[in-house]
């Protein structure tokens, strides 16, 4: 059901650049044994990746499979410049996706079905699933896109195709905050075929995580609109939109949005599967 009454969304996008040669080095990163923090500021031309079989296109690699880092996902703010894309996108038959539209518009084709995107739109891909991505545009798009491994369960199907937009799906309040603290889901929690989630978190000024997190699933969160002061681990770190934190299972977190407008972020986790035993 759309949320008519929400206000209007913004998604932060970088757009590269390079700091002037006066510019100070001190800065907000931080790599830590539980957690991580890539400020904004880092998104920088030098520091782009390119991909095969992608035309004009670069991008951010801010998480992926690495030890003492992401053990689960990996997650990339593609920039695809007017005409730019791929027909060919995705090189593992096993890895399912998940795009997050922060800026500008594209055509996605998945199981013959095409699709247009704008900021705001959200696709999940099952693993072993064709799909296309072409920026027909006059701007240049920009999104993330989170892969995993898809982890089979017996006698349950991999998940379907999703194509669907935030602002048509009205977000769940976490109980007794007063909708100072809510969630977009574009899955539901109970479908027991999905691994992952993608979700789309909202804090209204003042709101809080009431107390500190500590559980199995791995994070990443890229925040979307505003600022907050987030616990990680043993620290208070300061946040704003543009910054990417990753979290290990475990690592304690909670939040204060102290800005003054909505603290969002885009948050990944992986979900709904045994502990694996054994590497």
């Amino acid at each position: 059901m759309k949320d008519q009454a929400a206000p209007q969304r913004t998604y932060y996008a970088p757009t590269g650049g390079l700091p002037p040669q006066t510019a100070l080095h001190t800065g907000r990163a931080v790599f830590t044994e539980a957690y991580a923090v890539i400020p904004r500021g880092v998104y920088s031309d030098i520091v782009t990746s390119f991909l095969p079989h992608w035309e004009a296109t670069r991008l951010w690699v801010i998480a992926r499979p690495l030890t003492g880092f992401a053990e689960t996902f990996s997650q990339y703010i593609m920039e695809v410049s007017p005409g730019g894309g791929s027909t060919t996108p995705e090189p593992d038959p096993a890895a399912e996706g998940v795009l997050f539209v922060v800026e500008g518009g594209a055509t996605l084709t998945v199981a013959g079905q095409t699709h247009a995107l704008n900021p705001g739109s959200y696709a999940y891909l099952p693993p072993a699933t064709p799909w296309t991505l072409l920026n027909d545009t006059g701007a240049p798009v920009r999104f993330h896109w989170i892969r995993k491994r898809y982890e089979p369960a017996e006698g349950i199907p991999a998940p379907d195709p999703l194509v669907l937009d935030e602002r048509d799906i009205a977000p769940a309040a976490m109980p007794g905050t007063e909708g100072r603290w809510a969630t977009t889901r574009f899955v539901d929690p109970t479908d027991l075929r999905h691994d992952m989630h993608v979700t789309v978190v909202t804090f209204e000024p003042g709101g809080v995580i009431p107390f500190e997190e500590t559980h199995v699933m791995e994070h990443g969160l890229y925040v979307l609109e505003g600022k907050a002061v987030y616990r990680l681990n043993r620290d208070w770190v300061e946040v704003e939109a543009g910054d990417f934190m990753w979290l290990r299972a475990f690592c304690p977190q909670a939040c204060y949005a102290g800005g003054p407008g909505r603290f969002r972020y885009l948050l990944y986790k992986d979900v709904n599967r045994h502990a694996r035993l054994s590497l």
